[in-house]
């Protein structure tokens, strides 16, 4: 196996709080073998002089969306898988590139775009895929148009993309097991009102503790777990009670809520960058009319979610939920959490705890022996400074996934 061996570089390991100076890092093959205070001695390696920048864990990003091509779902439903995987293929080589090792897809993508990314054949982050999100008739991913009223069911369909909508205990273990038999490491359900579908208030309660319950099994008899998008405080609460392990956005949680996520142990990750770029950009890019009208229900409240998440020390993923053209904003979600968060509890989120989420604890998100040699270098200090991973990834030099490298422009 060959080896690299980065020299003279200040450490973010994805754990700590400060930089580590003085630090040396060996790679060999896909994993990292060593991790020193002193110079490493490995003949044969290829030697990398990082001359005092800052090493670190590849980012992960635990809510994207690759077969995201527009903000109107509606009108993705309708386009060719075709299509959607050569927009898949551009954001997600995009995303690599801004140094995002490893992201967690939200709904959307399925087993082919992972095999496609593992083969080489598309030059992505390592995929965590939820398939296709578990819905109710009117739900979050329910993107029928109000006026049609046609009585089919998404579970029949082969062509559609983002959603299955499934009602009842039955149809929802069927539908979770289909996406469990595809290869989904994680199942999504729809759990309250959203801003993309045309039918549903954010307010709205969707499916059933019965439901939600049985689609837990499911995900745990397979050893995985369920996402869960909510918004509400009671949304958020009966889904952590039934047993959810990641709520989505979380956007209106109260302190109590706050509260009962800390003590059942759930993982919560906002992503207010979407909002941020949905307000700003989305009626130009298509974004439609009622979803506009519902997004400021949710905007605004953002900043506040943090500020309650951090007082109750809920865990906390990073997530961005960016739409087609929006995502060259991914890393704009370092800044504007840094308004609440500290910069170092915003890149563990990004980092370690976001490893934890996804059960890959020790393996993701940290620079420590045995884990994945997933790695970026940032010329300067992101502790200092977040933004130096904005600019499309202009001031990150080096990406290493799985021990190659994916970008290295060292002067």
């Amino acid at each position: 196996m060959g080896q690299i061996l980065f020299e003279n570089c200040r450490l973010f390991d994805g754990l700590g709080s400060e930089l580590l100076e003085d630090r040396h890092v060996l790679v060999e093959g896909e994993r990292i073998k060593e991790v020193a205070d002193r110079p490493i001695s490995a003949d044969g390696a290829e030697v990398v002089d990082l001359a005092g920048r800052t090493l670190m864990p590849g980012l992960i990003d635990a809510h994207f969306h690759a077969f995201a091509a527009d903000p109107d779902f509606a009108k993705m439903e309708a386009m060719p898988r075709s299509l959607l995987a050569q927009h898949a293929r551009k954001l997600l080589e995009a995303a690599l590139l801004r140094g995002f090792t490893t992201v967690r897809d939200a709904g959307g993508a399925d087993y082919g775009l992972a095999l496609a990314i593992k083969a080489g054949l598309i030059k992505g982050p390592r995929l965590f895929y939820s398939g296709r999100a578990l819905t109710q008739t009117g739900g979050h991913a329910d993107f029928r148009a109000l006026e049609d009223h046609s009585a089919f069911c998404f579970c029949g369909q082969g062509s559609r993309i983002f959603g299955v909508i499934a009602d009842g205990v039955p149809a929802v273990r069927q539908a979770a097991r289909e996406e469990l038999r595809r290869g989904a490491t994680q199942i999504k359900i729809m759990a309250s009102g959203g801003v993309a579908s045309p039918s549903d208030p954010i307010w709205n309660l969707q499916y059933s503790e019965e439901e939600i319950r049985a689609i837990v099994w499911e995900a745990a008899s397979w050893r995985t777990y369920v996402m869960a998008h909510a918004y509400t405080p009671e949304a958020i609460s009966r889904c952590v009670q039934f047993g959810v392990r990641s709520i989505e956005h979380a956007n209106l949680i109260d302190e109590p809520t706050a509260a009962l996520c800390a003590a059942e142990g759930a993982y919560v990750v906002p992503t207010l960058v979407t909002y941020d770029a949905l307000h700003r950009f989305g009626p130009e890019l298509g974004l439609p009319a009622v979803s506009q009208e519902k997004l400021k229900d949710v905007r605004e409240a953002g900043l506040t979610s943090l500020e309650i998440l951090k007082a109750a020390g809920v865990k906390m993923g990073f997530g961005t939920d960016l739409l087609g053209d929006m995502q060259v904003h991914q890393a704009q979600e370092f800044e504007i959490r840094a308004e609440v968060l500290s910069p170092a509890e915003v890149l563990r989120s990004a980092t370690s705890a976001n490893a934890a989420l996804m059960n890959a604890e020790g393996e993701l998100g940290v620079v420590a022996p045995g884990g994945q040699a997933d790695l970026i270098v940032v010329d300067g200090d992101p502790l200092a400074d977040l933004s130096l991973l904005q600019h499309q990834g202009a001031r990150i030099p080096v990406i290493l996934k799985a021990g190659a490298f994916a970008k290295r422009e060292l002067v």
